[in-house]
Order: structure tokens, then C-alpha cells, then sequence
């Protein structure tokens, strides 16, 4: 059941009446949020934005994830996924065996297809707008949501053109929406020590704000549990607040909790329960102006994203099928589930599971 505690520790007494006169809270608040202890107290803070927003609903998709390629040109420290081309288990999926993996979960009433993969430094861009161009007229009920703002900056680098030019032709090749992926943290002093081959945070914003600009919407994303502070943490949170009050073109803010199994890091251990909820409900409460916190069961574990779903989460996005990125880097999770298990995990936290679709438009089915 939803929180229900009415009691503020005094430190975050002044937090609790800017949440209820619905003020923006600010750099120093989030900073204070992170140092607190009151772990139930930020849940309950977060928890009536929640509601103020999306009611007690708790939405899901039918959506299956494609990964069609594992060979990356960069090395991030953090990515147990990419391979070079000479890897044993690198891997480029055809065009063919795309569309016969999507014609798997028509049937089941898959209404997205998130595609994303490595950097490959020789496939040109005909074989991402064929992709998507045949997707799009085989399956056209399906929302395509593809390539992070990584890969398109990456396409256009190939290609020899500007970023918008790639957003263009993919949106018309059938192109619905982007995902979040890629922004990792944004912190310059951070990407220079984890992955100084990938673009700046500056230019993932600003392929973001390109993309919305031509009526693409996406996601947001923030990887935490790594080498970043608190700080790290809020600025990036601020830095998608105010690209968000320019735009308004992102749909849900996902943190995503970092994984090392098999990557440089695995040194660090894996992220704890009390830092994924202050993740979840600090950013709800920060990001005043998103409609939407996804918990990704994958990442969290189904349990936790159940518990997120009362501190401040509304989404825990779907039935995925076919998790490649985080399972690379030892995730125990499943690699999908059925909407009747996800519909029977939110109903016992006491919401209401609502199908939607990528752009939070709820299904209705008909018999």
C-alpha cells in the first residue's frame, strides 16, 4: 500500500512544505535529500508528487528489447556488453533476423520495439534507415524506439552529416521515439575516466533537444552506483530539468543502477537498496516537470521495484524479452516477464496496473 506516514524529520521540514506548495526544489535541496537518512520520509515526499501526477496507477508496456550488434568502437569501463569485431561472440544481426525476432511478439500484443546496440565503426547508415524503413512497413502498429542520442551522433560521424539530418531521415523512415540511454553521468571529470571515447553530456543534450525539436520524443537516464558523488548526481538531474523546461520533449526518467560483473569496475560492488530508492525518489522529486519515474525491474530486481512503486516510481516499464546489456554484466534478474506476472507484482503494492504505450497513452482492449 502506498505510504501514509504524515511525519517530516525536521532537517527536511522546509523539503515537505515546498513539495505540498508544489515550489522546485533546488540544487541544495536535492544535496540534503542524498545526506538524509530519513529514507521514509523521502519516499513519502516523493510519493504525493506521485500521486499528484499519475494518480495510483502503475503502468507497464508489451515490448521487446533488440540488441543488433555487440561490436562497439569505444570501451567504456562500465559496459560488459561490447565486443571488437574479432571477438569469438561479436555479434551483427541482419535486417531479415531482426524482422523475424519482432514477428515473435506480434502475436502477443507487443506495442514497442526498443532497439539499440554498439557503435560499429563499418556498417553505413542504408542498413539502420533500411532497419527501420522495414519495421516500420512490416509491423506499423509497433512504436519504434531506437538509438540513443550516442548512436546517432555516431551515425552522423559516419555519414558526414549534422545529427538533425540523421533524426530526419530516420523519422521518416518510421523513427517513433528515442530512448534514454548513453547520458551515463554527465559530469565531464567522470566520462574522462570511464568512457573518454563517448560524447561529451553537452552533446547528448543537445542531440536530445534536436530530437525534440522535430517532434521525436525519448527517455532520460542517469547510471549511478559507480565512481560519482552526490553532486554528480543532482547536476545531472538539474541539467535534464532545464532541457525539459525548454523542450518538454522527454517522456520518463529512468536511473539506471550500475552493474560491474565482468566490466573494468568490477571491483565495486553492486548498488544497495537504500541508495535505489533515494535514486528513484530524489529524482521524482527533483524532476518536477517529467510525468514520469520508470523503476527497470531489470536492473533493480523485481522486488525493489515493487517497493519503488511507493517511493515515487509509476512505471516499471515491461515484459522486455531478451535483456542482453544488463545480464552481460551478471544481472539475476529474468529476461522478461509475462503481463499477467507484471500485472500480479503491482497489484499486490496496492496500484492499479495500466498497459500504456511508449508515449503513456493507456491500451484499451477490445474482445
Amino acid at each position: 500500500m502506498p505510504l501514509t506516514t504524515s511525519s517530516t524529520d525536521t532537517d527536511l521540514s522546509d523539503i515537505h512544505e515546498k513539495v505540498m506548495d508544489k515550489q522546485r526544489l533546488t540544487y541544495e535541496d536535492g544535496l540534503r535529500l542524498f545526506a538524509s537518512q530519513e529514507i521514509l520520509t523521502i519516499g513519502y515526499l516523493a510519493n504525493i508528487v506521485r500521486e499528484r501526477l499519475n494518480k495510483h496507477y502503475a503502468y507497464y508496456v508489451i515490448n521487446r528489447h533488440i540488441n543488433y550488434t555487440n561490436i562497439c568502437k569505444n570501451s567504456c569501463k562500465f559496459c560488459a556488453f561490447s565486443r571488437t569485431q574479432e571477438s569469438d561472440d561479436a555479434f551483427l544481426l541482419s535486417i531479415d533476423k531482426i524482422r523475424e525476432k519482432v514477428r515473435q511478439i506480434i502475436e502477443d500484443g507487443a506495442t514497442e520495439l526498443h532497439i539499440v546496440g554498439g557503435l560499429h565503426p563499418d556498417i553505413e547508415l542504408d542498413y539502420y534507415l533500411s532497419m527501420i524503413q522495414s519495421l516500420h512497413d512490416c509491423f506499423p502498429t509497433v512504436h519504434l524506439k531506437a538509438f540513443t542520442a550516442v548512436e546517432i551522433v555516431h551515425f552522423a560521424e559516419m555519414k558526414g552529416t549534422t545529427t538533425a539530418e540523421i533524426l530526419r531521415l530516420l523519422k521518416s523512415a518510421g523513427l517513433g521515439s528515442l530512448p534514454g540511454g548513453g547520458a551515463e553521468i554527465f559530469a565531464g571529470h567522470i566520462r574522462d575516466e570511464l568512457c573518454p571515447e563517448k560524447v561529451s553530456g553537452e552533446v547528448w543534450l543537445n542531440t536530445m533537444r534536436e530530437a525534440h525539436n522535430l517532434g521525436l520524443r525519448s527517455n532520460a537516464t542517469l547510471l549511478y552506483g559507480h565512481i560519482e558523488d552526490d553532486k554528480d548526481r543532482i547536476n545531472h538531474l538539474l541539467q535534464l530539468r532545464e532541457l525539459q523546461d525548454e523542450t518538454n520533449g522527454f517522456m520518463s526518467f529512468i536511473p539506471l543502477a550500475f552493474h560491474p560483473k565482468n566490466t573494468e569496475l568490477q571491483n565495486l560492488s553492486d548498488t544497495q537498496g537504500i541508495l535505489d530508492l533515494k535514486m528513484l525518489a530524489i529524482s521524482r522529486l527533483m524532476l518536477d516537470n517529467f510525468d514520469h519515474i520508470k523503476a527497470y525491474w531489470i536492473m533493480l530486481g523485481i522486488k525493489l521495484a515493487q517497493v519503488s512503486l511507493n517511493f515515487g516510481v509509476d512505471d516499471i516499464d515491461g515484459t522486455v524479452i531478451e535483456e542482453k546489456i544488463t545480464h552481460s554484466a551478471g544481472a539475476k534478474t529474468p529476461e522478461s516477464l509475462t503481463v499477467n506476472q507484471i500485472r500480479s507484482l503491482i497489484e499486490e503494492t496496492g496500484h492499479e496496473p495500466v498497459e500504456r504505450d511508449t508515449i503513456y497513452n493507456h491500451v484499451i482492449h477490445t474482445i
